[in-house]
């Protein structure tokens, strides 16, 4: 049940709280790196599910996470798609299935090229809704497929961020200590690379 969003509001709270970047998920880990924890989805850090037991894996350890997080309280569900034209088609159009209750927050130009043609348009959708296990697994699975990239999972106050990708999640706490406490709790879902990548 999704309980709608104010734009404006969460466009000024995402000022507020994460000041060093827009809401844009590939960027967030590298600006935040202090407070950021990666998870992988599957056991030996294998990448993609191929049977319903490893997506059974994929959904419980994200799930998991994000019940830690975000349990009793009302989370924002961010999604994105891309165009080639502000208001062209966009692509992926799984993205309107799997995040009905999405709603338009904002659109991000990437006109840095030269070129008319390769100009991009990101936009990105957002709901309201109360955090419940499982109820956004039909947005997990596409994550963990690469159908959908760019999501983002935050509670109502902006404290913490949830970033699903195909192969794990990064997780931004609010301290450096709740990062090692997360970390700590889940030591078999780490990557042994000493970047934590």
């Amino acid at each position: 049940m999704s309980l709608g969003f104010d734009r404006e509001h969460l466009s000024t709270l995402w000022q507020r709280q994460w000041p060093m970047g827009p809401p844009l998920a590939h960027e967030l880990r590298a600006a935040y790196s202090d407070r950021w924890v990666r998870f992988h989805s599957l056991p030996s850090s294998k990448r993609y599910p191929e049977t319903e037991d490893e997506y059974a894996v994929v959904l419980d350890r994200n799930n998991t996470v994000l019940e830690e997080l975000f349990a009793g309280t009302d989370v924002y569900v961010l999604t994105t798609a891309w165009s080639s034209e502000p208001n062209g088609p966009q692509r992926p159009t799984r993205r309107r299935e799997v995040h009905a209750d999405g709603s338009l927050w904002m659109t991000f130009a990437n006109e840095t090229d030269p070129e008319p043609e390769f100009h991009t348009y990101t936009h990105l959708y957002a709901d309201r809704r109360p955090w419940q296990r499982g109820s956004i697994d039909g947005i997990l699975r596409e994550v963990a497929d690469n159908v959908l990239s760019g999501v983002l999972i935050t509670d109502a106050g902006l404290q913490r961020i949830h970033h699903p990708y195909d192969g794990g999640a990064d997780v931004i706490l609010t301290t450096p200590d709740e990062r090692d406490g997360a970390r700590n709790r889940h030591t078999d879902w780490l990557s042994p690379h000493p970047t934590g990548l």
